[in-house]
């Protein structure tokens, strides 16, 4: 499975390695770069980093997935120490073999005290112009805003995490119902943490710590049942 992951073109290993590829911004389908095209297309959102999302989540594919994203600098964030009865769920990233890897998402679920379901927390790292952080929070891409570029100095952060070590301060942007959204900077790339359901978002009111698995994938994470979260339309 690592062998196939980390090969040069994914694509060609899709099937066996049960990845799903699809476009970072809407979800949608992509055709490969062809004679007319040297990109990735997407027919509603044109030409994008193709997103890959593992069908698997297990100590191999992670270890696979964080080589790829250290050897392109993307961190893959991930709450760590994991909040007590949560488990990771999902992992995915964004690139080809010219770009290198451009985004990252992971997923982590759990208990919530304020609903009957599962919490779901998605993170997502990535380089300005990708959309899939966007996709996630629902709002319009492919970046959070000019609001968010510069906040004002006097406008206080909604959220904060501990990012690497950092605080790191996180802002909520106009999420649909169903879930939270908060964008915020950590080693020069976009941070998205949104939540479903939107109470979730308490979360990043406690002490979270993210932690890069690409510097160091720990033994003790605890894998979960895929979520469903990270392929699919908005």
């Amino acid at each position: 499975m690592a062998s196939c992951l980390t090969c040069a073109d994914p694509r060609a290993d899709s099937g066996l390695m049960g990845l799903a590829v699809s476009c970072p911004r809407c979800g949608g389908a992509v055709r490969p770069p062809g004679l007319a095209h040297s990109g990735w297309l997407c027919d509603r959102d044109g030409q994008v980093p193709p997103l890959y999302t593992a069908a698997h989540v297990n100590h191999e594919v992670f270890a696979a997935t964080t080589e790829r994203a250290a050897v392109s600098g993307m961190p893959l964030w991930c709450m760590w120490p994991l909040p007590t009865g949560w488990t990771v769920t999902g992992v995915g990233w964004a690139g080809d073999e010219r770009t290198g890897v451009v985004a990252t998402v992971l997923a982590c679920s759990g208990p919530t005290p304020f609903s009957d379901g599962p919490a779901d927390v998605v993170l997502v790292s990535e380089d300005p112009g990708v959309g899939l952080g966007a996709r996630y929070a629902g709002i319009p891409g492919p970046d959070p805003g000019p609001e968010l570029t510069h906040p004002p100095a006097d406008h206080g952060s909604h959220a904060k995490v501990k990012v690497a070590g950092h605080p790191t301060p996180l802002w909520a942007v106009g999420a649909p119902d169903d879930r939270s959204a908060y964008v915020g900077e950590a080693r020069g790339r976009w941070l998205y943490a949104v939540t479903w359901p939107a109470q979730a978002g308490y979360l990043l009111t406690e002490d979270v710590v993210l932690h890069d698995l690409a510097d160091w994938l720990p033994a003790e994470l605890v894998y979960g049942a895929l979520s469903p979260r990270l392929v699919g339309a908005r």
